[in-house]
């Protein structure tokens, strides 16, 4: 008889592990399929911040913001030794699109969205200290704005939000390829691949979250269910000789207006991101040379020390699905999207984009939506005490 779960989640990125956290916290039986490593794709190639999305104001998205804001300040809590609070810097110039009093404005609303504590609060930094400031460009410099925003090891909170799912009973199948799913009037049988074998289990609902591989994940489920127009956009970083110690800086790309980051990555540079649309096989994505040449290029223009001499030690690059749409994708839609088979107990959830810093409260939403598809089950813990570490 096929083993059978109240759950059964196809996806060991930091949202897979976050559902199968909450899913287990619940006191839901669940089973997590990764099919080569957890984080091996964009969880894993992403700019290791926890942030509470201060370019998102742009945009007028306070709510986005809110939350990445409580969801930083759960995590600088829940795993302070994952999860680090960090000084940014926000140098504007003369040429910079963004204004001062435009940076002053955003950061003062952060500040207020962030409950005005020590973790939200701002302030210029003074011209007699900017030369301290990691060789930064002075010239035409106006003013350099200083905040507060964490960084994560990305690979090892994923690993870390698995452990605390297993220590509540969950389940992972890993390596374990996905095969397809049947479904029925009260839920689905999973076929997948795993120690060579070709296993089927039960589960009252499937959650997918392959990201950039979701649409081949649907097309294998019979009948299968509807998919939603979305774009991969790809996105690279670089990790360069030689290491910024000041904090992370927050630089305008002169030639687009983008936001790129510049920060301490172990003994190394880390630049990026960069945002590419991209169509081929999901499972080659690699940076090109182009990309690095532009990630380059920003670095050496507002560090002037890292010209002919910045040599690229690693390059990598993940994938973000956004829904499909006109404009750049530097201005489309961060929200995270939460896709059903059926309105009335749902067999099948796609999630579609996420944010590494909202991982928890995504999983609440996506617990709460299957709420009517799961049965009644008597909780055990709750994901905004648990404490995660690295080991």
């Amino acid at each position: 008889m096929a083993e059978s779960f109240d759950i059964v989640v196809v996806g060991g990125g930091i949202h897979g592990v976050g559902i199968a956290q909450a899913a287990a916290a619940g006191g839901h039986r669940v089973l997590l399929l990764e099919k080569g490593r957890l984080a091996g794709g964009t969880s894993g190639g992403s700019s290791k911040l926890i942030h509470g999305g201060l370019r998102y104001l742009e945009s007028g998205r306070l709510g986005m913001v809110g939350e990445c804001l409580r969801e930083r300040a759960l995590l600088l809590k829940l795993a302070p030794d994952l999860v680090q609070l960090k000084p940014f810097h926000f140098p504007i110039y003369r040429t910079t699109r963004r204004r001062p009093w435009q940076v002053r404005t955003g950061l003062s609303l952060y500040a207020l969205l962030g409950g005005f504590n020590g973790h939200t609060r701002f302030r210029r930094v003074p011209p007699n200290e900017w030369e301290s400031l990691d060789g930064l460009r002075t010239d035409d410099l106006a003013v350099v704005f200083r905040y507060h925003d964490a960084q994560t090891d990305d690979a090892a909170l994923t690993a870390a939000v698995m452990r605390s799912a297993q220590t509540l009973g969950a389940e992972l199948a890993m390596p374990a390829r996905f095969v397809g799913a049947r479904l029925t009037g009260d839920g689905c049988a999973v076929d997948y691949q795993s120690n060579g074998a070709q296993r089927t289990c039960r589960a009252r609902v499937m959650v997918n979250v392959a990201g950039a591989w979701a649409a081949r994940v649907l097309e294998r489920i019979d009948p299968a269910p509807p998919s939603r127009a979305v774009e991969l956009v790809q996105g690279a970083h670089i990790v360069v000789e030689g290491r910024v110690d000041r904090g992370i800086y927050y630089v305008e790309v002169p030639s687009d207006g983008r936001g790129v980051f510049v920060m301490p990555w172990r003994e190394s540079t880390l630049v990026g991101t960069t945002e590419t649309p991209f169509d081929g096989d999901p499972d080659q994505v690699c940076p090109l040379d182009e990309e690095k040449a532009y990630l380059s290029s920003v670095l050496e223009h507002y560090f002037p020390r890292y010209r002919g001499t910045g040599k690229i030690v690693e390059a990598f690059a993940a994938l973000r699905v956004l829904p499909s749409g006109p404009g750049r994708a530097f201005s489309r839609s961060r929200e995270t999207i939460l896709d059903v088979d059926r309105a009335d107990r749902p067999r099948v959830l796609t999630v579609y984009g996420g944010k590494l810093t909202t991982y928890r409260s995504t999983a609440e939403k996506v617990l709460k939506r299957l709420a009517g598809a799961l049965p009644a089950r008597k909780p055990v813990a709750d994901t905004r005490t648990l404490t995660l570490s690295p080991t």
